[in-house]
């Protein structure tokens, strides 16, 4: 072999070793699509999604940080493509899911499953194995403070860790900061993050300054990031100028604020202090979020914009509140039409391995919005714990 072909050749194993990853990804991608959506009856579809959620337990997807889907192997050696901030979401979506099933039906294996995530996570001595940075992982603390069958107390130093953590982002104004890189913005996906956190822990330990902050969280948003009169949250508000900042009414900043929201008022003994702040602000969102729901149950991922691509994470977010909302009574008609309309479109974007399609990918800024649409585990949680809920009334 002369130096030209010994050359070609190696060009030939780079140029391959390049772009393999990439014809994989939309090789699986595009195979996986075939015959989407087709599942008859709600039941052969929830147990089609069920499946999946348990295998993704054991082996999350991971989500990737950027757009870019040419050369994913560059991003991943300069390790920007994956984020643990990103995941823990994902993970604590798939417990929330599948902890109904791990109540209620113990043929499911859920319960040892559910076990065994956790131990990976938290060690015996109750510490997280790998402390959390971001406090995105509250989300997954509050999966884990809703396992019943395992002693919050005996963990508490865990749940202690994202207390501290969230008290470290407290800022002036009474607020936590989503980064401390970030001090003058307050997100909608904090609430999401936090919120039913505060609530569960300050319940939980005895923390009445836990379940203040996660009520603060929620008004002093209503007051600066919501479009006026209208109850749309924008993205973020700036801390100094008080200016909402970023798209109003982007769809899974619904679904952030809509989780956050409902799930702390689902904590919330009724006969607590707060809990009616809590009631009036679940109406208001309801009335404003059914507005914009599309004639086939989705919502776009500008919830305004008719223009806009439908998102599968808005849609199982927004379904999970409103299966909450309908025990409302003022609201409770409009609010079950609303959940069996979203069902049946998830059911038309589920593939037929039991994977949701067609989420959005992760935010990379205020106002960079993903334009991918795929799985997205966050979406197979929130989905699954709404039918759970909706069909066993449970």
């Amino acid at each position: 072999m002369d130096f030209n072909m010994a050359y070609g050749f190696c060009v030939l194993i780079v140029v391959l070793f390049l772009l393999l990853p990439d014809g994989i990804m939309h090789f699986n991608t595009w195979q996986a699509r075939i015959k989407i959506g087709r599942y008859s009856t709600v039941d052969s579809w929830e147990n089609k999604v069920l499946k999946r959620t348990l295998k993704w337990l054991k082996h999350t997807p991971t989500i990737k940080l950027t757009d870019n889907s040419r050369l994913i192997i560059i991003d991943i050696i300069k390790g920007n493509y994956k984020r643990d901030a990103i995941q823990y979401w994902q993970e604590a979506a798939l417990v929330l899911g599948l902890l109904p099933y791990a109540k209620h039906k113990s043929e499911c294996n859920t319960k040892s499953s559910i076990t065994a995530f956790f131990d990976s996570k938290i060690d015996a001595s109750g510490n997280w194995k790998s402390a959390p940075k971001e406090i995105d992982a509250a989300i997954l603390a509050y999966a884990f403070l809703s396992i019943e069958w395992i002693d919050p107390n005996k963990n508490k130093p865990a749940y202690d860790t994202i207390w501290v953590l969230i008290q470290d982002l407290l800022g002036e104004d009474g607020t936590v900061k989503y980064r401390k890189s970030m001090p003058d913005y307050r997100y909608v996906d904090t609430i999401g993050f936090i919120c039913p956190f505060l609530v569960k822990y300050g319940l939980q330990f005895n923390n009445e300054n836990a379940i203040d902050l996660a009520i603060n969280q929620i008004t002093a948003f209503n007051q600066y990031g919501m479009y006026p009169d209208k109850f749309i949250p924008c993205h973020t508000y700036h801390l100094k100028s008080k200016h909402a900042v970023g798209l109003f009414g982007w769809g899974r900043g619904l679904g952030w604020y809509a989780i956050g929201l409902i799930d702390a008022w689902l904590a919330l003994p009724n006969n607590h202090s707060q809990k009616k702040i809590l009631t009036k602000c679940v109406v208001d969102f309801s009335q404003m979020a059914a507005q914009f729901q599309n004639p086939d149950g989705s919502w776009n991922w500008i919830v305004s914009s008719k223009e806009a691509r439908p998102d599968s994470s808005t849609t199982a977010t927004l379904l999970w509140f409103f299966t909450n909302a309908a025990s409302i009574e003022s609201i409770s008609e409009n609010s079950k039409s609303v959940c069996n309309k979203a069902i049946h479109y998830l059911m038309k974007v589920t593939r037929r391995n039991g994977s949701i399609d067609f989420s959005q990918g992760d935010t990379k800024g205020i106002g960079v919005h993903s334009q991918e649409f795929d799985i997205l585990p966050f979406t197979q949680g929130f989905a699954l714990r709404s039918v759970f809920r909706l069909t066993k009334g449970l």
